[in-house]
């Protein structure tokens, strides 16, 4: 009779219980960590939880298709999550889709055209005169001084240097009313209330004479009263504040200072936008010890522009020497200026860290980049027909099960608890893994990839039907139990592993040239087929090992589902010695 081989494997088949160790102590652990973390669910997505699903695709203005890189689009994501997050959402998922194309998640609770508008739209990036400013929500401080002492980036007034200053307020106080340098804010609305050289460009016409100054009047009084309500602090009035605003138009803005406390603005008509910035780059400054700073190159015109309004902040025509860089409505930095920056580039500087400062020039850069975004789809599940969708791919799920162990129970009988064990531990550690994945990768369960998990069920249910028919080959070849268990293991194996590569491969081809939800279902069937093989390997085979050692099914009862009879085995197999050759004799 054939008996397993010996030497390592044979040491390793004796000691199973390691193995089924080993997983269940992995079961522990990822059941122990889902629980610490707090997120003892899988994270729905918005087809199941509900919400909107935006996917939209750049599109490059002509000859400058070179546009659509991966540094741009990641900052165009990072600036799209600025405007979600300022929606007062929370959980929403924007993140790229192939080379040209950004999927938008938000949760319910949120107007969808709202949202579209708001990550549908190219970045707006202007530079603006700060007319007032103070912290938003708290006790204002001291008034600063016209140039302010101190700052990081002071530099003697006799140098002369190609990037005049224009320095981050850095530790700078903000003003402490609506009345600076001894002008009333008021008097500056007034002034401003006519659009300059740069922003009349921009306006088809200009108000009458006889009603202009009245208009501007009001419109001064009302922007400050607006401005003496407005708290910076609200996230739902953040996200309106400003909205509908001309750039040829004053306005009111929030901002954070380097303290990380928000600040209140009424800032003046645009004077510079984002497409006059040719270059911006973060740089280390070590020849002044200015640490990190921002460096801008503007554009021909962008120069211009820019020039005239440093000159005004230099000359005290703004009632403070400021000037806001906003971007969709926030104010981003508000650096002093000490004189007019003529050279076409500037330098922002002051309590920068190297992130803080990547960060602004990559906001700057963005507002010069010719790269729009289309719309390409947009839908809308509401929460009830998510929790509909989910219920339904669960029972389905369930009946898919079902029948499955309805199979094994009818077909293999005894075996089919060995198989019924595996099915409850692959599911185990498919729970808990997407339940971990969720805060980790931000990976959210939706309908394709609850399909996935149940085409899954079949794909695990099939790697313990061909080692079971090995197994019970070996028996009607005549072997016994012991034996047969592991003889049939190593052709199972190669199999198994030939089986669940191919499915793996298709997951991954399929994840790979897929957008959207399809990825969903690619990522849960890989994930699965990986979790096959961890299964089959340190469980299935392991506790088969180990039932072949008891009575029950060593002896082939009837119900055990490996009855030599039932199975038409043939006689055990004997060793048999070869007959030896007849000895010859000679006679004498």
């Amino acid at each position: 009779m054939a008996t397993p081989k010996k030497g390592r494997n044979a040491s390793a088949q004796s000691k199973p219980g390691r193995s089924l160790a080993l997983i269940l102590i992995a079961i522990a652990a990822l059941t122990g960590g889902m629980f610490a973390s707090g997120h003892t669910k899988p994270r729905l997505g918005i087809d199941l939880a509900g919400g909107t699903s935006i996917t939209l695709r750049a599109v490059p203005e002509a000859g400058n298709e070179a546009a659509i890189n991966k540094t741009n689009m990641d900052t165009a994501v990072s600036i799209m999550e600025r405007r979600v997050n300022g929606l007062g959402v929370s959980e929403s998922e924007v993140q790229t889709q192939g080379r040209e194309n950004i999927i938008v998640n938000i949760p319910k609770g949120t107007n969808s055209e709202q949202a579209r508008k708001q990550v549908g739209t190219t970045a707006k990036l202007y530079f603006r005169p700060v007319l007032a400013t103070e912290i938003s929500g708290g006790k204002a401080p001291a008034s600063p001084s016209p140039s302010p002492t101190g700052s990081p980036t002071d530099k003697p007034s006799g140098e002369a240097t190609d990037k005049p200053e224009a320095t981050d307020k850095g530790s700078a106080s903000p003003s402490a009313s609506a009345t600076t340098q001894g002008r009333a804010v008021t008097d500056g609305l007034k002034a401003d209330a006519t659009p300059s050289a740069s922003a009349s460009d921009k306006a088809k016409a200009s108000p009458s004479p006889s009603t202009s100054g009245g208009t501007a009047e009001g419109d001064a009084s009302a922007l400050q009263a607006k401005y003496a309500k407005l708290d910076c602090t609200d996230e739902k009035t953040r996200s309106t504040v400003g909205d509908g605003i001309k750039a040829s138009a004053p306005t009111l803005a929030c901002g954070k200072n380097s303290q990380g406390q928000w600040q209140k603005y009424i800032l003046g008509p645009a004077e510079v936008d984002g497409t006059d910035v040719d270059k911006a780059q973060a740089v280390l400054n070590t020849q002044t010890g200015a640490g990190w700073v921002v460096t801008m190159d503007f554009t021909d015109s962008g120069a211009k522009k820019f020039a005239n309004i440093t000159g005004k902040l230099a000359q005290n025509q703004s009632p403070q020497n400021q000037f806001a860089i906003v971007l969709d409505g926030e104010v981003v930095s508000d650096p002093y200026v000490k004189q007019a920056l003529t050279g076409g580039n500037a330098e922002i500087s002051g309590n920068f860290t190297q992130q803080s400062a990547q960060d602004l020039s990559n906001m700057l850069s963005y507002g010069a980049l010719p790269l729009t975004f289309k719309v390409d789809s947009m839908t809308t599940v509401t929460a009830a027909l998510g929790g509909d969708q989910l219920k339904a791919g669960l029972i389905a799920g369930a009946i898919g099960l079902a029948l499955v162990v309805i199979y094994l129970l009818a077909y293999y009988r005894g075996l089919s608890f060995i198989a019924i064990l595996s099915l409850l531990v692959s599911a185990a550690l498919t729970y808990t893994l997407m339940a971990l994945l969720g805060p980790a990768i931000g990976f959210a369960l939706n309908l394709p990839a609850v399909c996935g998990a149940i085409v899954a069920i079949g794909i695990t249910a099939d790697s313990f039907i061909v080692y079971f028919e090995r197994v019970r080959d070996e028996i009607r070849e005549g072997r016994t139990l012991r034996p047969a268990v592991e003889r049939a293991w190593p052709r199972a194996r190669r199999t198994i592993l030939v089986s669940d590569f191919v499915s793996f491969l298709a997951a991954a081809v399929l994840f790979i040239v897929t957008v959207g939800k399809v990825q969903g279902f690619a990522f849960t069937l890989g994930l699965t087929t990986l979790l096959d093989v961890v299964v089959v390997f340190l469980f299935t085979k392991p506790l088969l090992t180990l039932m072949a050692r008891r009575p029950f099914f060593a002896n082939g009862h009837k119900w055990s589902g490996l009855d030599p009879k039932s199975l038409g085995a043939q006689p055990p197999l004997r060793r048999t010695r070869r007959p030896s050759a007849p000895i010859e004799t000679k006679e004498a």
